[in-house]
């Protein structure tokens, strides 16, 4: 039996398999999913948070042109309890309060920093406790207590509900949040791969993204 491996954003954990059980995959962060098909890894598609990844190995001819599938929106997620009563972003900037974020590279933290440059928030990152590889590590975090804070997406929440609760973003900070799918020249079945991008790109998986609280292109 065929098994494709599927390289795929961490955030896309939930909703893939629901698209299709059948792929073996590998969720991460998407900087990190890129390096190791630079190396050499084989993938069979490569599905990424940020548009950045997929276009430099297309530059590079290591995939397919990329498509993009969804969208997303970030949030800051604090505990149920919220201990450091935080109401806004710009609580964030007071001392004391213990802030995750994703490291530099990876999608969430690239656009935590964007974000905080646009709302002249920058001075929030004193309070950053932590940078992590891959944004579920940020909501477990915060949904274990470990954080006052951290900003994920908006689609990370909902599993979490219970646990942790959502802060909007005021609007002229929001970054951009566009995943891009590719298939690398790694792979070993471009058929079936293909077949996977059009499922991903049929009613049917957008209904599933929707769903999952994807915004859709």
């Amino acid at each position: 039996m065929k098994l494709l491996a599927i390289f795929a954003a961490a955030s896309l954990t939930g909703v893939f398999p629901q698209i299709d059980r059948e792929p073996r995959f590998q969720f991460a962060g998407s900087d990190q999913l890129a390096f190791q098909i630079t190396q050499g890894a084989r993938a069979d598609v490569f599905a990424a948070a940020s548009p950045k990844y997929p276009e430099q190995l297309y530059a590079q001819g290591l995939c397919s042109k990329p498509a993009v599938f969804a969208t997303n929106t970030v949030v800051l997620a604090v505990p149920r309890a919220n201990p450091a009563h935080i109401h806004s972003i710009y609580d964030l900037r007071r001392d004391g309060i213990k802030l995750v974020i994703g490291a530099k590279g990876v999608p969430i933290g690239d656009y935590t920093r964007t974000m905080l440059a646009k709302l002249d928030l920058s001075s929030a990152l004193k309070n950053v406790v932590s940078e992590e590889d891959d944004v579920k590590i940020v909501v477990a975090k915060v949904a274990l207590g470990e954080a006052d804070a951290g900003f994920v997406y908006r689609t990370d929440v909902k599993p979490v509900g219970n646990k942790v609760f959502r802060i909007a973003v005021p609007a002229a900070g929001q970054p951009t949040v566009r995943y891009e799918l590719c298939i690398p020249t790694t792979s070993q079945h471009p058929k079936l791969a293909a077949a996977f991008v059009r499922e991903v790109l049929s009613p049917r998986g957008r209904t599933a993204l929707r769903t999952a609280g994807f915004g859709l292109p």
